[in-house]
């Protein structure tokens, strides 16, 4: 059934390179994937980043919640449409 999600650990990226990341791990998702965004800060502002550009078509999980570390699983709704 489904396979263990891939782990995108952003902590070592330079701040500017990180979203672009993010987005690239999230486009390349087929529907109902998912990965495991691994930060140092809440990722909230990437949150609404993707409210606003891919509403109803993403899952966003919390994981863990700080407050060293945030691991959130971020998907692609099966049911999606685009």
């Amino acid at each position: 059934m489904a396979t263990e999600d891939r782990e995108l650990d952003v902590r070592t990226e330079a701040p500017a390179r990180r979203h672009e990341l993010i987005f690239e791990t999230y486009t390349a998702l087929g529907a109902g994937e998912g990965f495991v965004l691994v930060n140092d800060h809440d990722p909230k502002p990437l949150y609404y980043q993707f409210a606003a550009e891919h509403t109803g078509e993403f899952s966003w999980d919390y994981l863990e919640q700080g407050p060293e570390t945030w691991r959130v699983r971020i998907g692609r709704v099966a049911n999606a449409a685009g």
